[in-house]
């Protein structure tokens, strides 16, 4: 198989990033709960003030991968968590009264654009860390953490301007497939850059793709109406799983299994409502696991020849441009 179509990244270095990334993990949890279910930001500022002092000892001194992949999303998330928190106390819930059959109750929560706004001032914050962090310690995957904050800023951007709910908001689902298609071109443009796949562009490149594949799925699934209820149709089963054949398409053409391993979860979770629907099957989520597990086994052990079948009749200047299937 071509060194490109192992598609290597950098997670492990030795055990000793898994003992130091538990380690990270239980300190990282213990931040979050810092400040309790009513002081959230409190504890998002201790988790980012932690991830970066301990980022600066196994990230900018060791080296270490998998450490430095956890520490790097407990950072951002943490900076989310801060700017989130503070935006929630700003902006209070409101008292919404209920009727119901037994009479009269009320709930506090806030409205669709409040929560939009916590969402972009979490964004903002998310964004403005990953920057600060590439540009201190250069690990792969910021650039992928940059981008999801970029793509929660203008979700968030649309879903305040709007000022509807989430599920009611219909510019939502279509603003997400341009999103996931434009991180999947900014991917591409990380891949093409570095065709053997031998530097750490390529670990960018698959970070991102990572990011792009759920973007892209997520929509074209929820389109479908899969997503809305338990049990799928014979058409929708069939819809699904047409889908994940152009993904895998695409991911051979471009030797990226991230895009597969990202879209996985909707595949299954479809395929499982289709078996409960004809006879309710008690082993149905085995059945559903077992035919995936079984085509991706087989994708893996042909892809070298899939591709160069594929390759055999796709455009020159991608041959070009492409990692070699020689």
């Amino acid at each position: 198989m071509p060194f490109a179509d192992e598609e290597n990244i950098r997670l492990i270095t030795g055990f000793n990033d898994i003992f130091v990334g538990i380690a990270c993990l239980l300190v990282v949890f213990s931040g979050v709960f810092a400040g309790g279910d009513k002081h959230t930001w409190l504890g998002g500022l201790a988790v980012a003030i932690a991830s970066w002092i301990m980022a600066e000892i196994f990230t900018r001194r060791r080296r270490m991968a998998l450490p430095s992949i956890i520490l790097l999303i407990s950072f951002v998330v943490g900076l989310g968590l801060f700017a989130g928190g503070l935006g929630a106390q700003a902006m209070p819930s409101h008292r919404i009264p209920h009727n119901w059959s037994e009479g009269d109750w009320y709930s506090y929560e806030r409205y669709p654009w409040q929560i939009a706004l916590i969402a972009l001032s979490a964004a903002i914050a998310a964004g403005i860390g990953a920057v600060a962090h590439w540009l201190r310690f250069h690990v792969a995957i910021t650039i992928a953490a940059g981008t999801a904050a970029l793509v929660l800023l203008l979700l968030s951007l649309l879903a305040w301007t709007t000022g509807l709910e989430l599920r009611a908001n219909p510019v939502m689902a279509p603003a997400a497939f341009a999103c996931g298609l434009g991180v999947f071109a900014f991917a591409m443009r990380w891949d093409l850059s570095d065709r053997e796949r031998r530097t750490q562009r390529a670990d960018i490149a698959f970070w991102l793709h990572l990011l792009a594949a759920p973007l892209i799925a997520h929509p074209l699934f929820f389109w479908i109406g899969v997503l809305d209820h338990g049990r799928a149709s014979v058409p929708q089963g069939l819809g699904v799983l047409g889908i994940y054949l152009v993904f895998a398409i695409v991911a051979l053409i471009v030797d990226r299994r991230a895009l597969l391993v990202s879209a996985l979860i909707y595949v299954l979770v479809a395929l499982n409502g289709l078996l409960d629907r004809f006879g309710a099957i008690e082993i149905n989520l085995a059945l559903t696991t077992l035919f995936i597990g079984s085509a991706l086994l087989a994708l893996s052990v042909f892809w070298a020849p899939l591709r160069r079948l594929l390759m055999g009749i796709s455009p020159k200047q991608w041959r070009d441009r492409l990692p070699s299937t020689a």
